[in-house]
């Protein structure tokens, strides 16, 4: 007999009990962000009333921490959840239980408006660079609109040198501002959708699996430019994978996501060279080699 999906969930959950559970903080430290049983369970509907038959385990109590200035890589397979804990993370989705802590402040049970605050600190990368960019909007307006918003104050000349700037820090021309998204190639949109996630000088950015829509021949460059940009800045990311060749490279710390838990977490190298987990080590197999 075969085990059903459900059976199989609980079981990937019970191995991962003590992986999830977090070691204790040195004296003093307070890490920049961090999740402690985050739970999301969408319900699923049926029957003539649509009543709830049942849930889908998305999340299912998942705990991290991210140091400030370090990159943090969450890897699995399409539907382990990782989507999921990154929209948590900057309030697309609300948790059905657990924390979020920013600094050490709860923010996971926020509202909208109590949490418009830290926006700015909180930014997204978003997977698709065609779908994630208002084709009817110039590239001066989609690096303006952020600062209308978090900055009012700020002058329209002043608007118009940010967005400057910020084509510029990304590798992009300021003479593109009067152009519209659908003139670039992919790569150069995730450059545009990068700047917009600069616009409020962030400290933390989720990256949500940011090269995984390009050509393998521009991923490394996006890649690099992440890394020169956390160096300069001195941002925090999470970044979102289901390769683990890309995050290899970006990460110091890999979480493997399965079936809404995390079932290995180690340090980039490590877990490379000591994968701990049947599914770390599947993931690892399916990484294209010469």
């Amino acid at each position: 007999m075969h085990r059903s999906k459900e059976s199989a969930q609980e079981e990937t959950v019970a191995q991962a009990e003590e992986v999830d559970r977090l070691p204790p903080l040195p004296a003093g430290e307070t890490p920049l962000v961090e999740a402690e049983g985050l739970t999301v369970h969408f319900p699923v509907r049926g029957g003539l009333w649509r009543g709830v038959r049942g849930y889908v385990r998305a999340v299912d109590g998942v705990s991290f921490r991210i140091r400030r200035g370090t990159t943090v890589g969450l890897v699995g397979e399409s539907g382990s959840g990782k989507t999921t804990t990154g929209h948590c993370l900057v309030k697309l989705l609300t948790p059905n239980r657990g924390s979020i802590r920013y600094k050490g402040t709860e923010i996971g049970s926020l509202s909208k408006r109590a949490f418009f605050p830290y926006r700015k600190r909180i930014q997204m990368i978003f997977q698709d660079p065609f779908n994630s960019l208002n084709p009817r909007m110039s590239l001066q307006k989609i690096l303006s609109e952020p600062l209308e918003i978090h900055f009012p104050d700020m002058s329209a000349r002043r608007k118009r040198e940010r967005a400057a700037e910020l084509l510029e820090l990304v590798g992009l021309e300021a003479d593109h501002l009067p152009r519209y998204p659908h003139e670039f190639s992919g790569g150069q949109r995730q450059r545009i959708g990068i700047a917009r996630a600069l616009a409020v000088e962030p400290e933390f950015i989720v990256c949500d699996e940011p090269v995984s829509a390009l050509d393998v021949s521009v991923q490394a460059g996006i890649v690099n430019l992440l890394q020169d940009l956390q160096q300069e800045l001195g941002l925090t990311y999470l970044f979102i994978a289901h390769d683990l060749a890309v995050v290899e490279h970006i990460s110091d710390e890999v979480l493997v996501m399965k079936d809404g838990v995390i079932v290995e977490r180690a340090g980039s190298e490590e877990i490379y060279r000591n994968p701990g987990h049947p599914y770390t080590m599947k993931l690892l197999e399916a990484v294209p080699r010469l």
